[in-house]
């Protein structure tokens, strides 16, 4: 990173510094987490996901599976076939589409298995990464490029086929909580006092859980069948994830809504064991656990409650198809086949070793899960054949 950038990069920081302190300010000095990590993320032209900084690859923040291969592409692209198929034909509908790698790999397999969809409709919220994904995604052939287009909220008209989503349920805002003596805080934001009111640093700020937060945590205890441990325990929780799954499938009258993301079945995620929470920050390759260090700058995410995302399919009309490890997922996709179908033995090495990154429980292959959702769709998912976890939802 070069000297002008780092200055661009505090200049940028300290901008949506203010902005957010002048948020706690007005809300009298105390802000719900939740609200915070929505400003630091996605505030227009401040937010890291609405701002210029490069988020994905080896010069990014962080690096997702598309980028890391493309066979994880080119498995999905068989999962989009068969969803296709069963539909009879439609439209392959992308959330959060990063560096436009997967659209690239799912649609140039598809057309090599003769399925392209009728269309490619990606919603990004990131107008960096859009234009990134643009550019990418021209450099398709003609006729495959004329099937994307971008959109600015989920399809208002019905529509079938399948839905993709890597990696975008850990960025949706959580509310954290912690307990202390028995007692049940909401964790929010405040200014240090002795960093002034506009351009002081953001704290940990705790005060006592309102109704609403305590009768939800009462009820992920519950569910998680062991008592909450009564001091010092913190987590999170994310509310915001049952409406927004609910919005953005509201008009898939059939098909499969695929969610890749790292996360557990909310027994594993609420151990009393796991008493650090799941948030994580990433910068420049880096993780650690202060969401305060550089907002605006870095990623902020959370590992998912993939049993809320269950409840969320119940509450918006889906059927739970199918829960497993990305490893099974991309061994039930055909990931062997793809790498012994590389044309020399140094790309197959090469594809070997990346289907590695993506499979071993060290890396992405047991982190990483898988839940499908469908809605008029009993098409067989090979990518849920050699597992199925739902009984652990």
């Amino acid at each position: 990173m070069t000297d002008a950038d780092l200055l661009h990069e505090s200049a940028h920081a300290a901008r949506l510094r203010r902005h957010i302190a002048a948020r706690i300010a007005a809300a009298g000095g105390w802000l719900p987490f939740d609200e915070y990590m929505q400003c630091a993320l996605y505030e227009p032209g401040l937010g890291y996901y609405s701002a210029g900084a490069r988020k994905l690859g080896a010069a990014g923040d962080f690096t997702t599976a598309p980028e890391m291969s493309v066979l994880f592409g080119r498995c999905l692209a068989r999962h989009c076939a068969a969803v296709l198929e069963a539909t009879g034909d439609g439209d392959v509908f992308e959330l959060g589409a990063g560096s436009g790698r997967l659209a690239f790999d799912v649609l140039m397999a598809m057309q090599a298995m003769g399925c392209p969809p009728w269309r490619y409709l990606i919603l990004e919220v990131s107008a960096d990464l859009r234009e990134r994904q643009q550019a990418l995604l021209a450099t398709l052939p003609g006729d495959l490029a004329a099937r994307v287009s971008w959109v600015d909220e989920p399809p208002r008209e019905p529509w079938r086929g399948a839905l993709l989503a890597n990696e975008v349920l850990d960025a949706l805002p959580v509310e954290c909580f912690v307990w202390r003596d028995g007692v049940l805080f909401e964790r929010g934001v405040g200014v240090a006092q002795d960093g002034g009111s506009i351009d002081g640093r953001f704290i940990w700020s705790e005060r006592p859980a309102p109704d609403s937060l305590r009768a939800e945590v009462e009820r992920l205890g519950a569910d998680a069948g062991t008592p909450w441990p009564q001091e010092d325990y913190a987590s999170e929780l994310c509310r915001r994830a049952g409406p927004w799954i609910g919005a953005v499938t509201s008009t898939m009258e059939q098909g499969v809504a695929l969610f890749i993301d790292y996360g557990l079945p909310r027994r594993e995620y609420y151990h009393p064991q796991r008493s650090g929470g799941t948030l994580r920050c990433h910068y420049r390759q880096r993780a650690h656990d202060d969401p305060f260090a550089r907002p605006g700058m870095e990623d902020i995410t959370a590992w998912v409650d993939f049993t809320r995302v269950a409840e969320a399919a119940d509450e918006a009309g889906l059927e739970v198809l199918g829960f497993c490890t990305q490893a099974a997922l991309l061994l039930g996709l055909g990931i062997e086949s793809e790498v012994a179908a590389a044309g020399d033995e140094r790309t197959r090495m090469q594809r070997a070793g990346e289907a590695r990154r993506l499979m071993m429980p060290e890396e992405m292959g047991e982190s990483f899960k898988a839940i499908a959702l469908g809605r008029g769709c009993d098409a067989p998912l090979a990518g849920f054949l050699l597992q199925d976890l739902r009984g652990r939802l």
